[in-house]
């Protein structure tokens, strides 16, 4: 079975933050574009009634509040500046 695009998204979210929390001691400095990229892609693919949350969050690049919302975890996320969850 194929994972779904959201599983992908979580897998993709993960691995970012994973490669994101290394770079103080990493060297070299892994390159985050190509992973920007993929989450892109993969955002692009999300069905037309994906939730409109998940959709703000990947809209705005709030990736660590999109990986909260697809682990279900979405009650920590912080209220932004834009006045939303």
């Amino acid at each position: 079975m194929n994972p779904t695009v959201e599983q992908q998204l979580l897998s993709a979210l993960t691995e970012l933050t994973a490669t994101v929390n290394t770079i103080a001691t990493a060297n070299p400095k892994p390159n985050l574009l190509p992973m920007f990229a993929r989450l892109d892609g993969l955002a692009a693919q999300l069905p037309r009634d994906t939730d409109p949350t998940l959709l703000h969050y990947l809209h705005k690049k709030s990736y660590e509040k999109a990986r909260l919302f697809l682990q279900g975890r979405d009650a920590e996320n912080q209220l932004g500046n834009c006045r939303h969850v």
